[in-house]
């Protein structure tokens, strides 16, 4: 397994790492709460965490939906975040010219699932020398991932990391073939699972996606039982007022039970 290390965070070894936050900045104030709320938690169980937003989601379902402050006031609410914290930081990025900029504040820079075979996009990623972590998209299967390494390794990097967040099965729902972890791990690359997007309804609230959190400890407990190296979780303090994918979201006060679980199982099988 090739280890990829974010500051003093490294992918691959011995431990399970945390990538959580809101699905969508909702400024300064209120992603800064749940950030350290995650952070606390996460130092009470002893994994490493960080922090994940975005500050752009490109892809809602509806042109009225919230998409976050955007690109210029994101990453001066993400690096405040980082200093507050002292965390490292994950988000998206969107479009090839967005890459060099968002490397000034993120440590890692993440390929949207519906963007994970733009290879322009993943080359501009590549080139910043920030690790890069690509979510495997819901139409392609485990093995189709290995192009998507290949190109980020013809251009340049190592620091790969792959996230599983579920595969299309008909209309508005999404299933985890939990084979794509061990397969996507042959690749070489520390594996991460999205318990959050995985029960995500895409669409299925007519304008926006719909989502069953109750199921995400159960997902995250057979990941974790089959082997992954990192956990992906969008928490709020009150999914019910989330401006983006709150109906998959899982509510801050539930993260410590599912993390603590998870952490049984991830030290049975180490």
């Amino acid at each position: 397994m090739n280890k990829v290390k974010v500051g003093n965070i490294e992918f691959g070894g011995e431990k399970l790492i945390l990538l959580a936050g809101p699905c969508v900045l909702e400024g300064f104030e209120r992603s800064l709460k749940i950030g350290r709320r995650a952070k606390e938690i996460a130092d009470n169980l002893g994994i490493p965490y960080i922090f994940k937003a975005s500050f752009d989601k490109a892809n809602r379902s509806s042109i009225k939906s919230y998409r976050g402050p955007g690109l210029v006031e994101g990453l001066k609410i993400l690096a405040e975040i980082k200093r507050e914290l002292g965390v490292p930081i994950v988000t998206d990025i969107h479009e090839t010219y967005q890459a060099a900029q968002v490397a000034e504040v993120a440590d890692i820079l993440q390929i949207p699932a519906f963007l994970c075979r733009q290879t322009d996009l993943l080359v501009a990623a590549a080139r910043t020398g920030k690790v890069v972590n690509v979510k495997k998209a819901q139409f392609l299967s485990a093995r189709d991932m290995i192009n998507v390494v290949e190109k980020l390794r013809a251009s340049g990097t190592e620091k790969i990391l792959l996230t599983e967040r579920g595969t299309s099965f008909g209309y508005n729902n999404l299933v985890v073939d939990m084979r794509g972890l061990p397969i996507m791990r042959s690749f070489n690359c520390p594996v991460i699972f999205d318990g959050t997007h995985s029960v995500q309804l895409p669409g299925g609230a007519g304008s926006s996606s719909g989502g069953q959190r109750e199921f995400v400890e159960y997902l995250v407990r057979a990941a974790v039982a089959v082997g992954i190296d990192g956990l992906f979780l969008e928490v709020h303090d009150n999914p019910a007022e989330g401006l983006s994918d709150g109906a998959n979201m899982i509510a801050l006060d539930n993260l410590e039970k599912i993390l603590a679980g998870a952490l049984k199982i991830h030290e049975a099988i180490r």
